[in-house]
């Protein structure tokens, strides 16, 4: 099967890091065509030999792309059996099916993360998609139920593709000492977004500390992209006084490992999420996880060894926080094998071919 695969989301967070991971399955398995900008054609090095590399100046949901693409690439995209992209980001003049990923729509269900001007602009790009897509692809069957809700589907079919930890990150959590002993430390991973809860997180953090929990609380984050959303949260966590609050800043993959491995507990207070892939990073690497008791949540880590918490319930959080501070650590080797990319990348492919 020829495919042209765009890869402009290369490096862009969750998105950027489940294309990365699948890319390797649908390399090896197809006649593979890559657009890249200048930036992350380092990214793509290693399949020189074995796909066909475009680059392009064009950025992705940009008016050229929808208006003005360069008919010397949709030629080639249009010689393909198939144009796929991890987003919902499809360029003009593409008469080959096309496969898109919508994995999430929580500007659409979640008040002021954006403008109102935001909200409809990200809407059209998801109905576009919708109504240019052949197939749309997405990460759990919650997403899928409210992309049912909030858009038009008009008889297309949704299919989910779960995430799952990248292969880097096992092997770097592998490569790590073992049996090293955890310290006081409570992870959050993410940005300052309404969304995310960092602020029940906060409020029950200060009942645990209250009720005398020896215990820091460690907030991993790109501090550029850190403070977005949640402006009475960012100002609070500006003017804290309290020592047992720490900041990372931006770390390596590696740090991450470190960071977790060495935590007594990962927090994901979460209000919403797509899917929420730091509980599942952090049970591979052996840490205790609390997280909000979201659909989406209980559908990904049914089977899991998590707590739950309900949502929103800072006095309940700090409960369960204390109860997983009494736990043994997490046995690697009784985690569910319920994820994978490969298993990810072989339903995009068969999705595909079934199609075609």
């Amino acid at each position: 099967m020829k495919l042209f695969i765009d890869c402009r989301m290369l490096g862009s967070g969750g998105i950027g890091t489940y294309l990365e991971n699948v890319l390797e399955f649908l390399v090896k398995e197809n006649d593979c065509t890559l657009l890249c900008t200048s930036s992350q054609i380092s990214k793509l090095e290693i399949y020189k030999s074995s796909a066909s590399i475009i680059q392009t100046s064009i950025k992705t949901f940009s008016l050229k792309e929808l208006f003005f693409f360069p008919s010397s690439i949709t030629k080639i995209i249009n010689k393909c059996d198939a144009f796929y992209t991890p987003y919902c980001n499809v360029p003009c003049d593409i008469k080959v099916p096309v496969f898109t990923t919508i994995h999430d729509i929580v500007f659409l269900d979640i008040p002021g993360l954006t403008s109102k001007t935001g909200i409809l602009i990200r809407k059209f790009f998801y109905q576009r998609a919708i109504n240019k897509s052949k197939v749309i692809f997405t990460v759990s069957q919650f997403s899928a139920d409210r992309i049912k809700e909030k858009l038009k589907l008009k008889n297309k079919k949704l299919v989910i593709t779960y995430n799952s930890v990248p292969k880097w990150f096992l092997e770097n959590a592998a490569s790590q000492k073992s049996g090293q002993s955890k310290d006081n430390s409570i992870v959050f991973v993410g940005n300052i977004k309404k969304h995310k809860g960092l602020s029940v997180l906060l409020d029950a953090f200060e009942l645990c500390k209250k009720n005398r929990l020896d215990a820091k609380l460690v907030i991993i984050g790109n501090e550029k992209n850190f403070r977005s959303g949640d402006d009475e949260t960012a100002q609070r966590l500006q003017q804290t006084q309290d020592q047992n609050i720490i900041f990372t800043g931006k770390i390596t993959d590696e740090q991450l490992c470190q960071y977790y491995k060495k935590a007594k507990l990962l927090v994901q207070p979460s209000l919403y999420e797509g899917f929420g892939m730091p509980p599942m990073e952090a049970l591979s690497c052996g840490t205790n996880v609390v997280i909000s008791d979201i659909p989406v949540f209980k559908e990904i880590y049914e089977g899991f060894p998590v707590t739950f918490f309900e949502c929103g319930n800072s006095e309940n959080l700090a409960e369960k926080i204390t109860q997983a501070f009494t736990l043994p650590d997490v046995d690697i080797s009784k985690l569910p094998q319920k994820y994978s990319f490969e298993k990810t990348s072989q339903i995009i492919i068969q999705t595909i071919r079934g199609c075609l």
